[in-house]
């Protein structure tokens, strides 16, 4: 038997053993955000999760309804929180395997991960919910948003096929002389390749973004265009314009330079979609927008 069997019929007992009002569908809770967004993309709102205020602010969509109840910080949540939310079930990922053994006191715990070494997340987000909507007794739920995120996709890679021929470099100032860069094995690097786009960066990165580097370094890359993911540094947003270095580069000089609304930088399949939607737009625009 499956680990996910085993957790959706622990979840089923306790919704049996609470009665008729909860014998549909086990009450959820989550931690992870790509989780969180993955459930509410799919229709599922959880009783509680995490870091709500942040959420709202970085990941944006899909909307948190003010049923759900915030427990705290993600690494360190508030157990009697989660207690009083009274969850059948808790999602859970990896990066908070240290919370776990409190959480099972709780309720049961499934584990599902999107982020991990060699990992694809795009493909790993696309198993995420068909799991999450398994345990949830809603199969069908994923099967919709796969779909829809990949008609999105399939609408932004026509949109984009006239920019196909400019690589692109998406970056995430760290100041206003370091940067990190997202790789082929990000989500957005995945997402750049599903949309015939190249990524002009080719080093590893551990799917996420790469240690802080040099600014001097994106100089290597004349014919790349640069896709920026807020936050933007306050000293960034200062100092660049200014800078003889930021501003010799060719990207700036051919205005190349797109500054995209906040995106999750460790999301699930709305990530995806969002930051293809926000990215075909920017690239409809003749000239970038942004630290010019």
């Amino acid at each position: 038997m499956s680990a996910l069997t085993r957790r959706a019929l622990l979840a089923g007992a306790f919704a049996l053993a609470a009665g008729p009002a909860r014998a549909t569908a086990p009450r959820v809770a989550t931690l992870d955000w790509a989780l969180l967004e993955t459930l509410l993309a799919m229709g599922i709102v959880p009783v509680a999760a995490a870091e709500l205020v942040l959420f709202r602010t970085v990941a944006v969509e899909p909307p948190v309804p003010d049923s759900v109840r915030d427990i705290g910080l993600r690494g360190l949540p508030s157990f009697e929180a989660l207690r009083l939310a009274d969850p059948d079930l808790i999602f859970s990922s990896a990066f908070y395997a240290l919370s776990e053994p409190q959480l099972r006191l709780v309720a049961p715990v499934e584990t599902i991960t999107i982020y991990e070494r060699g990992g694809a997340p795009l493909a790993r987000a696309r198993q995420a919910a068909l799991r999450l909507a398994e345990a949830c007794g809603r199969p069908a739920a994923a099967s919709g948003l796969v779909a829809r995120t990949e008609e999105g996709l399939d609408a932004c890679r026509r949109a984009v096929a006239p920019h196909s021929d400019r690589p692109l470099l998406v970056i995430n100032l760290g100041d206003a002389r370091h940067f990190r860069v997202f790789g082929r094995d990000s989500i957005f690097g995945e997402v750049l390749a599903r949309l015939g786009l190249a990524n002009a960066w080719t080093g590893n990165t551990s799917y996420s973004a790469s240690a802080p580097v040099g600014l001097e370094t994106l100089a290597a890359y004349p014919d790349a265009g640069l896709v920026i993911l807020p936050p933007v540094p306050p000293d960034a947003q200062r100092v660049l314009p200014q800078s003889a270095l930021w501003q010799a580069l060719p990207s700036v000089r051919d205005r190349q330079v797109r500054v995209l609304a906040p995106v999750n930088p460790f999301g699930g399949l709305p990530t995806a979609g969002r930051f293809a939607r926000l990215l075909t737009a920017s690239l409809a625009a003749p000239e970038g927008a942004g630290l010019g």
